[in-house]
């Protein structure tokens, strides 16, 4: 037991140490018995290693996929979000888009799928895009621009909250147009925003970043449109 614990091997003493105080496991043959105790060593490794990826993936809201809410009429299509959250789409490394007012449950839908895709064994991280433009200017300040780029690049789904909150000028837009050449037709991202898609290109100062931006994005993406009265309203 000691030397399990000491070679790191948690999930195989947990599970040695149940069967010595389970009579039940005298009935199992010895090949049954290591099958259990290897069973729960995997399962200890999977639990952590998602751990690992949700905490590295800051998530703004603790959101799964279980508790969607189907019933407030908001235009959520339900065969489009079964599809989604089998997490098929980051494997096969296509865009996301989720526009609609305030109080719809972007964000929220976002980390659910998010979520997801960290249990699914992918990596995720979640930025707003306010703060990702703070971000970038501070890294290109203290000389870490590059590997902050490269950072985002490996990264298997890139989550990118509140697109459009403000105009993306200067070198902010060649930056985020980086950003998203970098993962075109190599990794997945997820957009939310309360503009409509056809709003976006305005947001962008030079219309040929823009264009070239919004043709990596919108080239692979499923694009869902949340319409109706707010969830907040409703739960007041």
């Amino acid at each position: 037991m000691d030397k399990l614990v000491q070679m790191r091997l948690r999930g195989m003493a947990t599970a040695l140490q149940e069967q010595a105080d389970s009579g039940a496991s005298s009935t199992l043959s010895f090949e049954e018995r290591l099958a259990l105790i290897v069973d729960r060593e995997w399962l200890t490794r999977q639990e952590r290693s998602m751990n690992r990826r949700v905490k590295l993936a800051k998530l703004r809201t603790e959101a799964y996929i279980e508790d969607i809410d189907y019933r407030h009429p908001r235009g959520l299509d339900r065969g489009v979000m079964q599809d989604l959250i089998t997490s098929r789409w980051v494997h096969a490394r296509r865009n996301v888009i989720i526009t609609g007012a305030t109080g719809l449950g972007k964000t929220w839908l976002a980390n659910a799928l998010s979520h997801k895709a960290c249990r699914d064994g992918f990596s995720v991280a979640y930025k707003r895009v306010p703060r990702l433009v703070e971000e970038l200017n501070l890294a290109r300040a203290d000389g870490t621009y590059l590997k902050l780029l490269a950072g985002l690049a490996r990264t298997d789904l890139l989550v990118l909250d509140d697109w459009g909150l403000a105009p993306l000028t200067g070198q902010t837009q060649h930056s985020v147009l980086e950003i998203i050449d970098d993962r075109a037709g190599l990794r997945s991202t997820l957009l939310t925003s309360q503009l409509p898609v056809e709003n976006w290109h305005d947001t962008i100062g030079d219309p040929s970043v823009a264009d070239a931006l919004l043709d990596r994005v919108l080239s692979a993406s499923t694009i869902m449109q949340l319409k109706g009265e707010s969830m907040r309203k409703r739960s007041k």
